[in-house]
């Protein structure tokens, strides 16, 4: 889908398709030098790292594992519910690996940081995250990001994997949705 297609949805483009693929390449450079003779276990959360993960593990060179977790504090509303569950567990083990968290966005950082703890206890070699966009005046709990594609406003953004009641993930940029779409 691309920006023209919903444009009356919404306020503001953030990022076009370009910018977006573009900052992913550069990314996946840095992964590629820093992980270089290592092969990272590539954890992405369910459902908007799924377009981070795919054009991140496509443009990395080096050899990864990839795996998938689900785990939610949001619902189908636009702000945190401050509850996180885990929908989904992993299917690989973790114990001895290096982890890198994929994310479509770190927001509150509530969920990021449960995230971080369990996998801890895990014993993997190594945790770090890679986030497509994050919006650091939201952040309640500080979680760090060694990998990031953007600082974006505290709007309710959508597109690149980034949803409002399952709309808009496939929408190629990403934009300020319009809160006449969902008041």
């Amino acid at each position: 889908m691309n920006i023209d297609d919903v444009q009356g949805d919404l306020t503001t483009v953030l990022f076009t398709e370009e910018q977006i693929t573009n900052r992913i390449n550069e990314l996946a450079a840095e992964i590629d030098r820093d992980y270089d003779g290592l092969q990272p276990l590539l954890v992405g959360i369910l459902s908007g790292a799924v377009m981070v993960m795919a054009d991140l593990s496509r443009a990395m060179r080096i050899h990864c594992e990839m795996d998938w977790m689900a785990i939610s504090s949001y619902g189908s509303g636009v702000a945190s519910s401050g509850v996180v569950r885990i929908l989904k567990d992993l299917n690989i083990s973790v114990e001895g690996r290096h982890v890198l968290i994929v994310e479509d966005i770190v927001d509150t950082g509530l969920t990021l940081a449960y995230l971080i703890d369990n996998l801890k206890s895990r014993n993997p070699a190594s945790i770090e995250v890679c986030a497509g966009f994050r919006k650091p005046d939201a952040a309640s709990k500080n979680v760090p990001v060694k990998y990031l594609g953007f600082d974006i406003p505290g709007d309710f953004v959508v597109g690149y994997g980034l949803d409002y009641a399952g709309r808009y993930r496939n929408l190629r940029g990403l934009g300020v949705l319009d809160p006449a779409v969902y008041s």
